[in-house]
């Protein structure tokens, strides 16, 4: 009997293991590609704010690894930039100025907009799932959640700029050369949900 119970026991206790370190692989996982992607970008002359590929690697990372593993690797992106570790694109004030300079809205909207697009995405492809096992959530309502987390980034990120420059100015500086950039962003992970859900 206590041979039975000491093994049970020694099983939970793998299986808890085992699910720790999985979570944590996904999150070093997203963490790493969410960094890969805030290194690709192109300053821009008129504005603080630069062309980058950050808010698209929050709406990937999102669909691949769902809204848990997302948002606490973004979580660890924020902790890794403030630490001084080279996550941030490479444009602006370093380490932790980086969160309180023009373009902290955006990063700090980085684990809500993840886990926003995260769940919803889960909800979606569960829900088509359980209606019909062979056809994948569709085009337009992944879109959908996916456009919600982006105007999560974009909102707080314009915000946050307004109360450096005004919001007009932030309108024109962090928002509106960004729109058609932020569709593309979508449609592509729009595309990769899908596939990864096939």
């Amino acid at each position: 009997m206590i041979g039975t119970r000491t093994e049970a026991l020694r099983r939970v206790s793998n299986e808890g293991f085992a699910g720790l370190a999985h979570i944590a692989i996904r999150v070093l996982l997203a963490n790493a590609v969410l960094v890969l992607c805030s290194k690709i970008a192109i300053p821009l002359p008129w504005t603080p704010v630069p062309l980058t590929l950050q808010t698209f690697g929050v709406l990937l990372i999102a669909v691949m690894f769902g809204a848990r593993g997302s948002s606490l690797a973004s979580l660890l992106y924020l902790l890794e930039g403030a630490a001084g570790l080279p996550v941030f694109q490479p444009f602006g004030a370093p380490a932790a100025a980086r969160l309180f300079g023009p373009t902290a809205g955006y990063l700090l909207a980085f684990p809500v907009a993840a886990f926003v697009a995260g769940r919803l995405v889960e909800r979606l492809f569960a829900r088509r799932a359980a209606a019909s096992p062979h056809r994948s959530a569709g085009w337009l309502a992944i879109a959908a959640a996916l456009l919600s987390a982006d105007a999560i980034m974009l909102l707080c990120g314009w915000g946050w700029l307004a109360t450096f420059v005004g919001a007009a100015n932030a309108a024109r500086l962090g928002l509106l050369p960004f729109l058609a950039g932020d569709l593309a962003k979508i449609a592509a992970a729009t595309i990769i949900a899908r596939a990864l859900h096939r």
